[in-house]
């Protein structure tokens, strides 16, 4: 049985990259083809393309070429492995760009009523824009995606929920007057900070960051779709010192 084959030029077309990138991969033996003609021709086969596609995935993902072939011979490392990374980091992307875009419906909207924005709106845009890349590395953001893709979109759902319901409990024992101290507080202060370290993975530094952009922006979660404010985090924060 025959078996489907490209030259590089047709693969290049094909898949929408360069003649001279492949020929460059082939040089680290990343993507070195499974077969050649009898005058030295590179021929690829499907296996080939799927493999590139891997290699382009994990390229968007951040990883620097001399890593790859390492990440490509690890059997952990399937093509739907690497396929739900790129789809867990795009997912990230898109949440932030939704955000955006509601920040820029708003600026949009008042421009078109009046002619005039006001420079709050300007701001929240602008902030919108900037916060994550300012506040977290793009190695801590890859993590963070990867962390989706381990969680899977079920666990996260849960976890959203399971936000919301602390967050209403935590403000009821706020607005009940409980000291950060009491058992009832201390037991929910372990329960945002077992959220807090599935969020991150336990890394201190992604950590670190979490907790300087909520230092930053007081209002940072109620932006990001969670309900509670820089006093919340105070009265949480007090608590988990105690845990």
């Amino acid at each position: 049985m025959s078996v489907e084959v490209w030259k590089i030029g047709d693969l290049a077309r094909r898949a929408g990259v360069s003649v001279r990138t492949l020929h460059h991969y082939d040089a680290l033996g990343l993507l070195p083809p499974e077969r050649r003609t009898r005058s030295g021709h590179r021929l690829y086969t499907a296996a080939d393309v799927e493999r590139l596609q891997r290699i382009l995935s994990l390229r968007q993902l951040g990883f620097p070429l001399e890593q790859i072939r390492s990440v490509l011979d690890n059997p952990a490392c399937s093509t739907l492995h690497v396929a739900r990374m790129h789809l867990a980091a795009l997912q990230e992307r898109i949440a932030a760009q939704q955000r955006l875009v509601r920040r820029l419906e708003g600026v949009a909207a008042q421009l078109g009523n009046n002619g005039e924005v006001s420079v709050e709106r300007f701001f929240e845009a602008i902030k919108e824009m900037t916060m994550l890349e300012k506040y977290y590395t793009p190695e801590q953001l890859e993590e963070l995606a990867r962390r989706r893709e381990q969680l899977g979109e079920e666990r996260i759902q849960a976890v959203e929920r399971e936000w919301a319901d602390l967050i209403d409990q935590v403000r009821a024992e706020m607005n009940r007057g409980s000291a950060p101290t009491d058992p009832r507080v201390q037991a929910l202060a372990r329960q945002w900070k077992s959220l807090i370290e599935e969020f991150t993975g336990g890394d201190p530094e992604i950590l670190q960051s979490l907790k300087r952009m909520y230092a930053d922006n007081p209002n940072a979660a109620v932006e990001h779709g969670y309900q509670f404010d820089g006093r919340m985090a105070e009265y949480i924060g007090t608590a988990m010192r105690g845990v």
